[in-house]
């Protein structure tokens, strides 16, 4: 059998300190191939010096936040009390064609600035917190804020995948549809705007505290795409994490596991390596 090329993406970097510790412990040790962070946090700038110091060869993109915390800048009708909606809400008014776009490009555009301001330079690729970056709406305020500032080439990540390959996985596929039915229109779009694209994906989990395993994550391999990319949540779990977010004692399990031989192993029976988005081209 083949091998295959992947890229292994760790979501959250820069939400609390305890979880931008644990994924930059497993970027050093070479576990994960990327990795998105959380400009609007207030962890941000902290992570982001401790990134430059160690400087992993782990790709570090952004990870667009509408769904958690506060803006970077006002948002009277998407957060006018000074914090963001919840998921349904925002999806909610994304499908009605009801969000205020203007409002939601000039924050993407502020946190790529804030990406940008603390890294010295663009980030390797785009994504969004709870895939809000497919939705309807902020799709279009993103592409517009990377475009007015010369980023049209960045990768973004499809959320979506082909249903056949969902299937064949059988790894919360719930989730993974209904992503895909949120996400309908975004790659042709994107492509459009002149982003290339993964295709192939997977991690989609239950967050269950002690289910992430070589088996969980060894399925998350099966049919991978020609440009296959895998979301994770590595970290460790402080009160602020309790506070923001109800993935906890999971990330914990889930950085266990990229930590240990199990993890290497699952790569060698699954004939996969991991991978750069340089790798995959435009």
């Amino acid at each position: 059998m083949a091998e295959f090329g992947f890229i292994l993406c760790a979501d959250d970097y820069g939400m609390t300190e305890a979880v931008s510790r644990g994924l930059l412990e497993a970027a050093a040790a070479s576990r994960i191939s990327a990795a998105s962070a959380m400009a609007s946090l207030p962890d941000w700038g902290r992570a982001a010096r401790d990134w430059t110091a160690v400087r992993p060869a782990v790709d570090l993109g952004l990870h667009v936040t509408l769904t958690v915390g506060a803006p970077l800048g006002a948002m009277p009708r998407l957060a006018p009390a000074g914090e963001f909606p919840a998921l349904g809400t925002l999806a909610a008014a994304a499908v009605a064609r009801r969000l205020p776009v203007h409002e939601i490009e000039a924050e993407i555009g502020r946190q790529i600035d804030a990406f940008c301001d603390a890294m010295g330079e663009a980030p390797t690729h785009v994504d969004g917190h709870q895939h809000v970056h497919v939705l309807p709406g902020v799709r279009r305020a993103l592409f517009a804020a990377l475009a007015q500032r010369g980023f049209s080439h960045l990768p973004l990540r499809d959320s979506s995948d082909a249903p056949t390959r969902i299937a064949r996985r059988r790894a919360n596929s719930g989730k993974a549809l209904k992503v895909n039915a949120l996400a309908a229109g975004f790659r042709r779009a994107a492509h459009h705007a002149g982003h290339p694209l993964n295709q192939g994906f997977a991690g989609y989990s239950d967050f269950a505290p002690h289910s992430y395993d070589a088996r969980q994550f060894g399925a998350y391999l099966i049919a991978p795409g020609p440009r296959h990319l895998v979301m994770c949540h590595p970290g460790h779990v402080d009160a602020e994490l309790a506070r923001l977010d109800p993935v906890t004692s999971s990330r914990e399990r889930e950085l266990a596991f990229l930590m240990s031989e199990d993890f290497t192993a699952t790569l060698g029976r699954a004939h996969a390596r991991l991978g750069r988005f340089a790798d995959f081209g435009a």
